[in-house]
């Protein structure tokens, strides 16, 4: 049961993708289309089921997309290489050509790119007026920027400017919009912003999307709490390929990348056991990922018993429904006068703001989150 037939889409809201070219952004605009004009039906969309209906939530109808992005393939053509991957059904492109356009047209250069002198301040200003420029252009009542770009490294503490990602959450206060960080980089994550989000009274979800390996992290760390079976270690191997798999090649990326499929198990058994993540780029594998584990746990009497998983999907499209989710459920908390991070939306997240680790905990917080939005109408 979708709630689309419910929703008024008389209101437009803005989506402003950071890495607005990339796979996760042109598989959510696609999609968008595609449900929009029943081409497909709104498979793995949790605010398309009957829980969120009555909600306010905008309707994917009403959603409008720009953003920024350093790379310069437009979507038509980035979606026609997605179908060729296999990301994309066939034919999809070419019915969706008119919505791809008009979201090629609303995307802006990103930075800083290599030689780029301007400082963060004239980096965030400009940032901020692409964003306002999209909103007055296309008449949008709120957006809400949304952080699909490639994983940056953690920031040194002494670094005296700003990684990308924060660059790009200033200029989303700046421009008056609420904000999901999708990656597990910086982004808003610092005193500063985080300050000038509460006091501009904008609200905010993150990080780093849960979209595979942590998602069953999520589901099966419970289980061996719940069961008194001591995990003795836990280790995994993901093997991707594409934007992602040649930025988690950098050590420090997958080191930040990492942190947040840690800390599910550290926060759900009580303590990290003994294993290790590892991240191998194979080009060959373009949007698809491979992504194992090895749990090794004692059972009645010392027995030692052994559960590996193995999960394999397309990340794209995994995370295009979330994204389109998310961008909705922060846009109508902004909406209901919301402001600050949003708990409830930690079902989406691997390092979420605060909450529970378990996802049945996680999802009926979101439960409990869609209430309060439906009770604000």
């Amino acid at each position: 049961m979708t709630t689309s037939g419910t929703e008024s889409t008389a209101v437009r809201t803005g989506v402003w993708f950071v890495g607005a070219r990339g796979s996760v952004a042109t598989t959510a605009v696609a999609g968008c289309a595609a449900v929009t004009a029943g081409l497909h039906p709104a498979t793995g969309m949790v605010t398309e089921t009957a829980p969120f209906a009555g909600t306010g939530l905008p309707a994917l109808s009403s959603l409008v997309f720009g953003g920024h992005d350093t790379a310069s393939c437009p979507l038509p053509k980035r979606a026609e290489e997605l179908t060729v991957a296999g990301v994309l059904p066939h034919g999809l492109p070419a019915a969706i050509h008119a919505e791809l356009t008009a979201a090629d047209q609303e995307i802006r250069t990103g930075g800083p790119q290599p030689g780029d002198t301007r400082s963060d301040e004239e980096l965030i200003a400009a940032f901020a007026d692409d964003i306002a420029g999209f909103a007055r252009r296309t008449g949008v009542a709120r957006t809400v920027v949304v952080n699909v770009s490639s994983t940056e490294p953690s920031p040194a503490p002494d670094d005296p400017r700003l990684p990308a990602s924060s660059l790009y959450a200033a200029a989303a206060v700046r421009a008056g919009c609420s904000y999901v960080n999708f990656t597990p980089s910086t982004g808003l994550r610092t005193e500063a912003l985080t300050a000038a989000a509460e006091a501009a009274g904008l609200p905010h979800a993150g990080r780093d999307g849960k979209t595979g390996q942590t998602l069953l992290r999520s589901v099966l760390a419970p289980m061996f709490v719940q069961r008194a079976l001591t995990v003795r270690a836990w280790s995994g191997t993901n093997l991707l390929g594409g934007g992602d798999g040649a930025a988690l090649a950098d050590p420090a990326a997958a080191a930040a990348k990492n942190a947040g499929k840690e800390r599910v198990l550290a926060d759900t058994l009580g303590t990290a056991p003994e294993g290790e993540v590892h991240i191998d780029d194979v080009p060959a594998l373009g949007d698809w990922k491979t992504a194992w584990d090895h749990i090794a746990f004692d059972g009645f009497l010392g027995s030692r018993m052994i559960l590996q998983t193995i999960w394999q999907g397309c990340d794209s499209a995994l995370a295009a429904p979330l994204v389109l989710d998310l961008a909705r459920l922060v846009s109508r908390a902004h909406e209901a006068g919301l402001s600050g991070p949003l708990p409830g939306l930690g079902f989406y997240f691997k390092d979420p703001d605060s909450g529970p680790a378990a996802l049945a905990e996680q999802f009926e917080a979101l439960l409990a989150f869609a209430e309060r939005l439906r009770e604000s109408r």
